[in-house]
């Protein structure tokens, strides 16, 4: 029994209850009840896991997450986190993040990733990693694609926050198994093809039940007529981050041998 994660899920859930939000789940049954899988989910905002883990939670199961280590510099999370046996990764070093997952996979858990590793601020599929589909056949279990839909609406990249009684709907449908039963290159095609399409027939379920989109609204793609970056101009802002950020590593990493370097040459 995990009754931190227990005590986690129960919160996230009153504070959704309070927020109003309508949740609309699908797909359920295609989530193993038990064995591992590598749970892959699309990712436009900042709530996207805690949602899918829902479709874990119905059959009363935990997901372990994949989480960028920048994270675990809240001592809260790192605390928690360590707690609910989520997975740290390093960027730049990521095997033992890697073959912990893999472990994790062949002991029956639920591991899930985003395989596009960062939010897409265009709210269409970036490139995939193959990490997810090299995992799954490491540890010969199933893909499971998850698509959520909805969730930028709360809490994304580069737009305020939406935390009151918003009421908004949230779709999370989860899509047919993949088995690892392909070299890794050929699942990942797989895998992506699998989740663009559930990603176009979620969109147009979700204004089918919910209402047209809104035209120009930030959390609308530009392809369906919101405001939105298209996939092209949404990789170029990412990539001005990513300079921005190396930028300043380097920059901190030079302060740092600079201040070592006069720290060694006083004299005693």
């Amino acid at each position: 029994m995990e009754i931190l994660y227990g005590t986690v899920n129960t919160a996230a859930r009153l504070m959704w209850l309070y927020q109003g939000l309508q949740l609309k789940i699908v797909g359920v049954g295609n989530m193993p009840a038990k064995g591992g899988a590598v749970v892959a989910t699309n990712h436009t905002g900042y709530l996207d896991i805690p949602f899918a883990g829902l479709t874990s939670f119905l059959h009363k199961r935990n997901m372990r997450f994949m989480y960028k280590t920048e994270m675990r510099e809240n001592p809260l999370v790192k605390w928690s986190f360590d707690r609910m046996r989520h997975i740290p990764v390093d960027r730049d070093y990521g095997k033992e993040s890697y073959d912990q997952a893999v472990q994790m996979l062949k002991e029956g858990e639920l591991v899930a990733v985003y395989p596009e590793t960062t939010i897409s601020r265009s709210f269409e599929l970036r490139e995939f990693k193959s990490g997810s589909a090299r995992m799954a056949i490491d540890a010969q279990v199933p893909i499971v694609p998850v698509i959520v839909w909805g969730s930028q609406r709360i809490i994304t990249k580069g737009h305020p926050k939406a935390m009151g009684r918003t009421k908004i709907p949230i779709w999370i449908e989860v899509a047919d198994p993949i088995a690892p039963d392909l070299p890794a290159d050929e699942l990942m095609v797989k895998l992506r093809e699998s989740m663009q399409s559930k990603l176009y027939e979620v969109q147009d379920k979700y204004a089918e039940k919910f209402g047209p989109y809104p035209p120009g609204a930030f959390w609308v793609p530009k392809r369906l007529g919101g405001g939105a970056p298209s996939l092209e101009e949404a990789n170029a802002l990412d990539e001005a981050e990513a300079e921005a950020k190396r930028a300043k590593r380097a920059a901190a990493r030079a302060a740092s041998e600079a201040a070592q370097s006069k720290t060694g040459g006083k004299k005693h």
